[in-house]
């Protein structure tokens, strides 16, 4: 059986790989929802989704930093990573242990293109496609509804101490785009710079991403007394993962507008 990972990777598998570690949350979620939970033999601590999940899968370390032991322990057929979240030296120490088959997604439509390429991999084509139709009839309800929207000018943080918010070549400001929310960060040389307070002010909105620094609303009170700009706290997962979530993220983005 031959398969190819979004790098274009070509791997020939005699059998569908039975025994899978992933080390991507919002993969690991899809995988769930393909129906694929009993292959699952590892997984990273912030598979947070679904829940309990954490309780009955073993975990073999974060995103970019794993116990490589214990994954060679589950003896998996495959494990699942992605370009950005996981890093290009776990990922060659992981090919010692296993095939890794890595996505890399900055738009909706390669994350369309990821799941399809999984539901292929895994046989799950059928219900691959069911939430493939599910996010592009979203998607479409969404864009009827924003269309008459004004474009308003954003930043989007996703961290503290120094204050990082997403660049241009990223997922979320893919997404961004879909909210007509223009993104005023434009830095050419970092996909999640470093900015300071004075970048805020030329804001018309401000989004506090719940993930990976958890914004409180104590910091929404403290940086709207600073900047008296409009702020919010955003649901980081709507906005950066790119699996099945993405069959919800529309509804949730109506709430904001």
């Amino acid at each position: 059986m031959q398969s190819k990972d979004q790098l274009d990777t070509v791997f020939d598998f005699l059998e569908t790989p039975k025994r899978i570690v992933s080390l991507v949350p919002s993969q690991t979620e899809l995988l769930v929802d393909l129906g694929l939970l009993k292959q699952l033999v590892g997984i990273t601590k912030f598979c947070i989704h679904p829940k309990k999940l954490l309780d009955n899968v073993p975990v073999v370390g974060g995103t970019k930093t794993v116990h490589l032991d214990r994954i060679k322990a589950l003896q998996p057929d495959i494990i699942i990573c992605n370009k950005e979240e996981n890093t290009k030296e776990l990922v060659a120490s992981c090919a010692k242990i296993a095939p890794v088959w890595v996505s890399d997604i900055y738009t909706i439509a390669e994350s369309l293109e990821m799941i399809s390429l999984l539901g292929k991999l895994f046989k799950k084509e059928e219900r691959a496609l069911q939430i493939i139709t599910n996010i592009k009839k979203e998607q479409t309800s969404f864009s009827a509804f924003i269309a008459n929207k004004n474009v308003r000018k954003v930043v989007y943080l996703i961290w503290k101490n120094p204050f990082m918010a997403a660049g241009q070549d990223t997922f979320i400001n893919d997404l961004l785009k879909i909210n007509k929310f223009e993104n005023i960060i434009k830095e050419p040389r970092s996909r999640y710079p470093e900015i300071n307070i004075e970048s805020l002010k030329e804001a018309d909105l401000i989004l506090l991403s719940s993930e990976p620094f958890p914004f409180k609303q104590s910091h929404l009170r403290g940086l709207k007394e600073a900047l008296g700009k409009d702020l919010r706290l955003v649901d980081g997962a709507y906005f950066s993962w790119y699996g099945s979530r993405l069959q919800d993220a529309f509804s949730y983005f109506k709430s904001l507008h």
